[in-house]
């Protein structure tokens, strides 16, 4: 975990759409208005997770706690255990392999041994990839389970921004090739790559992937910020605030996705494929 200091630190925004990219792109609901106003929040210091949570760590709990296994994980194999794997025989490693791991080998002459190789070669890289597909309950319950919390929706942007309000983790300046917007990530993985990718997209305090890889839950409701006028029908204790870019393809890699300030929300119940999470703790 990182340690981030007590101290202010700028919030939200006071941007415009003033190049119309609402009407260009075809958006719903209007562009910045939920950032503002922008204003200095104080907060004391806290602990937040280096990385985002690995689909390694998460599994762990899930079988320690027998909780719901994300759908993903059931559709691709993952939520087959190692000691599964290697006990089944010749002919049902091969079925798996087709049929779940979607194995682009001639599997027919491949030995058990080749196959249980390719097997845990494939698990071992997802492993490394963020735990995602999880709603925001099972997000709460494992930081929980590990003696974390979600973070707030201010610390989170203030360990993404820094103490100044700077746009993105690594300054002020839209850089595509410092985040992962899901075009150097494997389709199969919907973009996603290993936590920790990308040394560039890291915040001032060293915390990394909060601009892209997978978008984050946070403990808010998604409500107007103190001063707001803005409105919106989501408002209130409805939806969870989602924060950071994900890896995603068209319009979702505009620079706009990816800023420090931007908020996303979400039905707590709803779960995807581009959405995890990190923990964090109070200090001592």
């Amino acid at each position: 975990m990182i340690l981030i200091p007590a101290g202010p630190f700028v919030m939200g925004s006071n941007r415009q759409d003033t190049r119309g990219l609402r009407q260009e792109f075809g958006f719903q609901r209007a562009l910045y208005l939920d950032e503002h106003p922008q204003r200095t929040v104080e907060l004391p210091a806290y602990m937040i997770d280096k990385y985002e949570v690995a689909s390694a760590d998460y599994k762990k709990f899930i079988l320690e706690t027998d909780g719901p296994v994300p759908s993903f994980w059931i559709q691709n194999g993952y939520n087959v255990r190692d000691s599964k794997l290697n006990s089944f025989n010749l002919e049902q490693l091969r079925w798996i392999a087709t049929e779940y791991f979607q194995l682009d080998m001639d599997t027919a002459k491949m030995t058990r041994e080749a196959l249980l190789e390719e097997l845990m070669k494939i698990q071992s890289y997802r492993d490394s990839l963020p735990a995602t597909a999880v709603n925001w309950y099972d997000a709460f319950s494992y930081c929980k389970w590990v003696g974390k919390r979600l973070p707030t929706e201010a610390e989170w942007e203030k360990a993404a921004r820094g103490p100044d309000g700077q746009e993105y983790p690594w300054g002020m300046e839209w850089d595509e090739n410092k985040t992962n917007t899901g075009k150097n990530g494997d389709d199969q993985y919907f973009g996603i790559m290993p936590v920790g990718s990308f040394e560039s997209d890291r915040s001032p305090y060293g915390v990394y992937n909060l601009a892209g890889n997978v978008s984050e839950w946070v403990s808010d409701w998604y409500r107007p910020y103190p001063g707001s006028d803005y409105k919106n029908e989501a408002f209130g204790e409805i939806m969870k605030v989602v924060r950071g870019g994900g890896a995603g393809i068209g319009h979702y890699s505009l620079s706009i996705f990816y800023r420090g300030a931007r908020r996303g929300f979400a039905d707590p119940s709803f779960a995807s494929t581009d959405v995890g999470f990190r923990c964090a703790k109070d200090t001592p």
